[in-house]
């Protein structure tokens, strides 16, 4: 059965640092127990944070970097070497700097790449490499990954899903190309919500007051399609890492004792 639970630090650089430390952690016990482990990562302010974090981290060699999968859960359909593109962030921030198996970091295409600027082929190529990557007793065409790192934005959104976008009313494909973001760049690449949902353990981390709303409202049990952050929801784990500010509007009811 699915547990949500909240923890709350005093600000956004406590935050990434600790979700770091976790995540180290959590890495090393999955390893332990089947001898890898998966990971998706997200961009963003506090998820690359994570990431540097996790870079500069003392027990960051406690992984067995050559036995995790790396895959992402949304993507900016830029070109391979803008500063936007979340692979690159993520690979400045730490991928560049541990010894990972290339063949188990698995990107999504770029807008200058084989499928040029056809992002529905893009999409639909990520997802040939999820379905391939799936394991039989996986039951589904994704991996059924580890852990996965997700933001959201003021408005709800999560990944690239945002609220009342076609995206959000998916329920078959696993990644899909999303036109005419709210949030630039407007051209992008998501897994689907059903498609996140295949994960063991997702982790929500976010800062700011203008995050605020959506964090409440999600927990408060809005529906998805307003709020898509509220769809995303792990298999046995969903964990909301916040600051004090973004879990500024949540009732006692949620709120823990700041870390």
């Amino acid at each position: 059965m699915s547990k949500t639970e909240v923890v709350v630090y005093s600000n956004g650089e406590l935050l990434a640092a600790a979700v770091a430390a976790r995540l180290v952690t959590r890495l090393v016990d999955v390893q332990a127990a089947k001898g890898w482990a998966s990971l998706v990562l997200t961009g963003g302010g506090t998820g690359i944070a994570v990431l540097r974090e996790l870079r500069d981290s003392r027990a960051r060699d406690a992984v067995d970097w050559s036995k995790l999968d790396i895959y992402w859960g949304d993507e900016r359909f830029v070109p391979r070497d803008s500063d936007e593109r979340n692979e690159k962030q993520a690979r400045e921030a730490l991928l560049d700097h541990v010894p990972l198996d290339p063949a188990r970091v698995h990107a999504l295409e770029a807008s200058d790449g084989k499928f040029g600027d056809d992002v529905d082929g893009a999409a639909a190529a990520y997802a040939e490499v999820l379905a391939r990557n799936a394991r039989p007793e996986d039951h589904f065409d994704v991996p059924t990954f580890d852990i996965t790192l997700l933001g959201l934005g003021g408005e709800g959104h999560t990944a690239s899903v945002f609220p009342e976008s076609p995206a959000v009313y998916e329920t078959e494909r696993t990644v899909v190309a999303v036109r005419n973001c709210p949030k630039p760049p407007p051209t992008r690449i998501s897994l689907t919500l059903p498609a996140l949902r295949r994960s063991q353990e997702i982790w929500l981390m976010t800062a700011g007051a203008e995050k605020a709303d959506a964090v409440a409202l999600a927990l408060a049990g809005a529906g998805e399609i307003q709020i898509p952050v509220a769809g995303a929801r792990g298999q046995r784990r969903t964990l909301w890492l916040l600051d004090r500010t973004a879990a500024g509007k949540l009732t006692k009811v949620y709120r823990p004792p700041l870390s």
